[in-house]
């Protein structure tokens, strides 16, 4: 690292390591559980199982960002999570509608209920923690 290239800020400091903790969580859950299901019985739910590998997926990228720090990575995962809410909502109200459109449960299902709705609470939490993390560096 040179003399003028500056440290990217970092964006776990505070509550931004329980929110690194969480999202890390999830992604051992979410792709643990997809990749159980899409390998023994992908044929049963496959929308179901794809949808889990993807919130697996989300959820690594916002965790890697928080992790990386600077403003790109902030502006990055900001829509990130803004994207993995409108999947939550959308699934979430899909699954309530259309049930038989998921014969098995993802992590999104009813909200992220088998989840402790955190998958619902999560994307808030972050964005509203990443919103504030813009604030406080221009400050």
């Amino acid at each position: 690292m040179t003399a003028v290239e500056e440290k990217p800020a970092r964006l776990i400091s505070g509550p931004g390591i329980l929110l690194v903790w969480l999202y890390g969580v999830m992604v051992v859950g979410a792709v643990s559980r997809s990749v159980y299901q899409i390998a023994t019985e992908f044929d049963r739910a496959p929308l179901a199982y794809a949808l889990s590998a993807v919130a697996g997926a989300v959820y690594a990228f916002i965790t890697y960002t928080l992790v990386r720090g600077g403003e790109t990575a902030r502006r990055a995962a900001l829509v990130c999570c803004a994207a993995e809410l409108a999947g939550v909502l959308v699934v979430g109200t899909w699954t309530l509608i259309e049930p038989s459109a998921f014969p098995d449960a993802t992590v999104w299902s009813k909200y992220g209920a088998g989840y402790l709705f955190i998958p619902v609470l999560l994307p808030l939490s972050a964005m509203y923690w990443l919103r504030k993390a813009r604030t406080r560096e221009g400050a």
